[in-house]
C-alpha cells in the first residue's frame, strides 16, 4: 500500500483554513439574555468567588479546571527540529492541545514561555497552578528538562508530566511487558540495553526498572558509548544514576546477549550484525523518529524470532505516546490528583498491555483493514480503539487513589467507566474507520470535474494520502493551469488527466451509450456530443466500463442535472429503487435522512425502500440502524392525510421482514429524544433513531441544510444508494474537505 505523502502547502492550508491554528474557545453556558450576563459574570459570578476562596477545592465544581490541561514549551527541543523557540513550538502545542480533546475529552490551552531559563520557567508555569488541572510540559531540551519537571513537581499540587519522557516510557513498558509474555521471559531476568541517554532513554529505563528490571542488568549508552561507572566525559547526574559496573564499551558490545534493545536515538545506530549477536526472542524497540535505529525489515531478515516495535504508524507495533498522556490525565483529573506518580504511570502501562491480549472488536479490525490479534505483530493497542478511553482512565485513577494523591476519590468506578464510554465523539472513529477502509481498497477514483480548484486539489490529496489513483476528466492544460494557481504545481505529473481526446476507449462508450438511448430519441449525433462533450456522461461510462472503480461529480452543477446525466449510463433513479442518503454529523452524533436526492414525492412503498437503502448506508458506516419514519404527527396524532403514508410505511417494513429496527410515524423529537421516547412504551426503538425517513425530497433539503446552516452540522452526502457501481454527487457549495470526504465514501463502496 502506498505511504501518505504530505506537501508543504497542504500541510500550511490545513493550518489556514478554514481559520488560523487549530483551536477556538466556545462557551458551555447561555451568553444569550442580560440574565445570562448577569449569571455569567457581575453579580452572579460573585457567588462563586467567595465560595473558592473559603474552600480552594470548589475550584473544581465551579470551575473548568478539573478539566483542563496546559501543555507548556519553550521550544528548545521541537520535535526532531531542534531549538525553533517558543513561537516556533506553538502549532506543535497546539496540536497536542487538540490531541488531548480528540482522544480523552480533557479541554486543553497551550502556553509558550519565551525563556530559557529554568529558574523563569518555573516559576512562570508556578503561578499560572491555580488556573489549571494538571501541566503537560513538552518538547523542552534535556538536561533542563529533568530540572523543570521535578522542581514543578516538589512546588506544585497538581499533576506535573512532561510526556517526551514519561509518555514514551509508558508504552514502551506496555509494550515490553507483552514482548517478555510472548517470549516466555520476565523482567529480572533480562538484560536490557539502552541506546539515547536524554530524556526519554532516562525515563524509559527508571520506569522499567521501577517495575522490577535490575540496575546491573541494564547497560545504558549515549554517543559516546556505554554509560559505565568511573566515565567522566559526557556526564551528567542523570546519566551517572545508570551507570553500571561493566567492562564493556560501545553499543556493539553491549548488544551481544541482550534480550531487550531499546532505541530513542538515531536512524541506522544498530545494524543487523548487533541485532544477530542478541539473545534468542530478542525484543527491539526502535524508537527513533522518522526513522528507526533498524527497520522491522532489517531486523527481521536475520533474526525470524525478533519482537520489532517503532515509533512509526506504517509499521506494527507503533510506540504512539497518544495512548498514554491523554488517558493518564483523563484518570488524574477526575480523582483531582496533586500528581501522576509511577504507580499510575505502571497502572496505566499494565492497563495498555492487558488491552493488548484481548479480542479486538470488529470496529477496530475494519478500521485497519486488517484483523488484528494479540502476537509478535500486534502488542500495543492501536491509538483509535474505542476501548482505550473507558480501560486506561480507571486504571490510572485507582492507582491514585490507592497511593493517596486522589482528592477526590471515585466512590462507584463502574459508573465512572460507563461515563467515560459516553465522553467520547463517535463519529471520528467512523471517519477514521472510513479512511482506512478505503485506503485498503485503492480504488481507482474518478474525479469529473478536472476543471473546477475544489476537485482537483481534492484529487491530489486523495492520491498523496494513499487511497488509491485519481483519475481527473478535463483538458490537460486546464488542469495544469488551476493547478498551478491552487499552489499545487507539481501534482500535474502525479495526476492521470483522462478525456474525449484521449481515450482509447470513445467508440466503445459510444456504441454502449446508442444502445442504452436509441429508443429514447436519441440519435448517433446526439450520442457523439454526449460522450465528447458531457463530463458528466463520459465519467460514468468510463465507470460503467471498468476503467475506474468509483466516481465523485455534482461539484459544478445541480445534483438533478447531474443525476439526469448519469442515468443515461446507469439506472440510477426511483424506479430502480436508488435512493440518496445524507449524513448529518452534529455533537458526536450521526443522523442518516433519506431520501435527499432521487424521489420527489414517495410513497409508503419507496419510504419502505428508502429505509432498507438507508439502513445499508449505516451498517457500511458500523452504526445499528434505528429507522424512524417522521412527521409533524406521532402515532396518528394529529390525523393528517399528508401523514398517512409514513403512518404505513412500518407496515410495508413488516411485510419484508427486515432485519433492522423501525418505527413511526413520529415527529423528529419522539425519534432523537430517549426522554420523550418514553411517553411512548409501545414503540419498538431501543434508543433514539439514526435513521430519519421524511415524507418528501423537499422536506429533506431543508432539514439538511437548516441543519447545516443553523446547527453548524456536518454534511456528508447525498450518498448514491442502490446503483450497480459506485457513484456520489456532492453538492455544488462543497469544500475540496467534502469533495474528498465523498471519494472516500466512493471507494469504500458505501450505498
Amino acid at each position: 500500500m502506498p505511504k501518505a505523502k504530505i506537501t508543504n502547502e497542504e500541510a500550511l492550508a490545513f493550518h489556514l483554513e478554514p481559520s488560523p491554528g487549530k483551536w477556538e474557545v466556545t462557551a458551555t453556558v447561555p451568553m444569550t439574555t442580560q440574565r445570562d450576563l448577569s449569571l455569567a459574570y457581575s453579580p452572579g459570578v460573585a457567588v462563586p468567588c467567595e465560595a473558592i476562596a473559603e474552600n480552594p477545592e470548589l475550584a473544581y465544581d465551579y470551575t473548568n479546571k478539573g478539566n483542563l490541561v496546559a501543555v507548556i514549551s519553550n521550544g528548545t527541543a521541537v520535535l526532531g527540529l531542534g531549538n525553533l523557540g517558543a513561537l516556533g513550538s506553538k502549532p506543535v502545542m497546539e496540536g497536542k492541545s487538540v490531541l488531548f480533546k480528540r482522544f480523552a475529552d480533557v479541554n486543553s490551552i497551550d502556553i509558550e514561555l519565551d525563556t530559557e531559563d529554568p529558574d523563569e520557567f518555573i516559576n512562570a508555569v508556578k503561578l499560572m497552578g491555580p488556573t489549571f488541572g494538571g501541566i503537560n510540559l513538552e518538547d523542552i531540551k534535556a538536561p533542563e528538562c529533568f530540572i523543570i519537571e521535578q522542581k514543578l513537581k516538589e512546588e506544585m499540587d497538581i499533576p506535573v508530566f512532561h510526556d517526551d519522557q514519561h509518555g514514551t516510557a509508558v508504552i514502551c513498558a506496555a509494550g515490553l511487558i507483552n514482548a517478555l509474555h510472548l517470549s516466555g521471559k520476565k523482567i529480572e531476568d533480562v538484560r536490557i540495553v539502552l541506546n539515547g541517554a536524554g530524556a526519554a532513554g532516562i525515563a524509559c529505563i527508571e520506569l522499567l526498572k521501577s517495575m522490577g528490571a535490575r540496575h546491573e542488568n541494564c547497560i545504558v549508552c549515549d554517543t559516546k558509548g556505554v554509560i559505565y561507572q568511573g566515565r567522566t566525559e559526557g556526564m551528567n547526574q542523570w546519566k551517572s544514576a545508570h551507570a553500571v559496573k561493566t567492562e564493556l564499551r560501545s553499543l556493539e558490545d553491549a548488544m551481544k546477549g541482550a534480550d531487550v534493545f531499546l532505541g530513542v536515538s538515531v536512524k541506522g545506530a544498530v545494524t543487523q550484525e548487533m541485532v544477530k549477536s542478541m539473545a534468542d526472542n530478542p525484543v527491539i524497540f526502535a524508537m527513533a523518529n522518522p526513522d528507526p535505529e533498524i527497520t522491522p525489515e532489517e531486523a527481521h531478515e536475520v533474526r525470524v524470532d525478533a519482537i520489532v516495535a517503532t515509533g512509526r504508524s506504517d509499521y506494527p507495533n507503533q510506540v504512539n505516546n497518544v495512548l498514554g498522556f491523554p488517558y493518564l490525565f483523563r484518570g488524574a483529573l477526575d480523582i483531582h490528583a496533586r500528581a501522576i506518580n509511577d504507580e499510575m504511570k505502571i497502572a496505566c502501562a499494565h492497563a495498555l498491555a492487558r488491552l493488548a491480549r484481548e479480542d479486538v472488536p470488529d470496529e477496530v479490525a475494519l478500521a485497519y483493514g486488517k484483523s488484528l490479534s494479540f502476537g509478535r505483530d500486534y502488542i500495543i493497542p492501536t491509538p483509535f480503539d474505542p476501548r482505550l478511553i473507558h480501560r486506561i482512565p480507571p486504571a490510572v485513577a485507582k492507582a491514585g487513589m490507592d497511593t493517596g494523591v486522589a482528592r477526590r476519590p471515585i466512590i462507584d468506578m463502574d459508573a465512572y467507566e460507563h461515563g467515560l464510554r459516553g465522553r467520547m465523539d463517535p463519529t471520528q472513529s467512523i471517519l477514521r474507520g472510513l479512511n482506512a477502509r478505503a485506503r485498503a481498497a485503492q480504488s481507482r477514483m474518478i474525479f469529473a470535474e478536472g476543471d473546477d480548484p475544489r476537485v482537483l486539489r481534492a484529487a491530489v490529496t486523495y492520491q498523496r494520502s494513499g487511497f488509491g489513483k485519481a483519475l481527473v476528466v478535463g483538458r490537460q492544460e486546464d488542469v495544469k493551469t488551476k493547478l498551478e494557481e491552487a499552489g499545487l504545481g507539481d501534482a500535474v505529473r502525479e495526476l492521470e488527466v483522462v478525456n474525449a481526446a484521449n481515450t482509447h476507449h470513445f467508440d466503445a462508450y459510444k456504441e454502449f451509450l446508442y444502445n442504452r438511448l436509441n429508443r429514447k430519441g436519441f440519435d448517433r449525433k446526439d450520442i457523439h456530443r454526449l460522450v465528447g462533450r458531457d463530463r458528466h456522461v463520459f465519467s460514468a461510462l468510463m465507470l460503467a466500463h471498468g476503467h475506474g472503480d468509483g466516481l465523485v461529480t455534482g461539484a459544478t452543477r445541480k445534483s438533478a442535472h447531474v443525476l439526469e446525466k448519469i442515468n443515461h449510463v446507469f439506472d440510477a433513479d426511483a424506479e430502480h429503487g436508488v435512493a440518496g442518503v445524507t449524513a448529518l454529523l452534529h455533537k458526536g452524533r450521526i443522523v442518516l435522512i433519506g431520501d435527499t436526492l432521487v424521489h420527489e414525492w414517495p410513497n409508503e412503498n419507496d419510504l419502505a425502500t428508502i429505509a432498507e437503502r438507508a439502513a445499508g448506508v449505516a451498517r457500511h458506516m458500523g452504526l445499528d440502524p434505528r429507522v424512524a419514519f417522521v412527521s409533524f404527527s406521532t402515532f396518528g396524532y394529529p390525523v393528517s392525510e399528508r401523514a398517512e403514508k409514513m403512518h404505513i410505511a412500518p407496515t410495508v417494513l413488516d411485510k419484508r421482514g427486515v432485519d433492522f429496527e423501525y418505527e413511526g410515524e413520529m415527529t423528529v423529537d419522539v425519534a432523537l429524544n430517549a426522554k420523550a421516547q418514553e411517553h411512548y412504551p409501545f414503540q419498538r426503538l431501543s434508543g433514539p433513531a439514526n435513521i430519519l425517513v421524511v415524507p418528501a425530497r423537499h422536506s429533506a433539503s431543508i432539514s439538511v441544510k437548516l441543519m447545516q446552516e443553523m446547527g453548524g452540522a456536518t454534511v456528508v452526502g447525498p450518498i448514491l444508494s442502490g446503483v450497480d457501481k459506485p457513484i456520489q454527487i456532492c453538492s455544488t457549495t462543497s469544500t475540496a474537505n467534502d469533495v474528498l470526504n465523498m471519494a472516500v465514501l466512493a471507494a469504500c463502496n458505501i450505498g
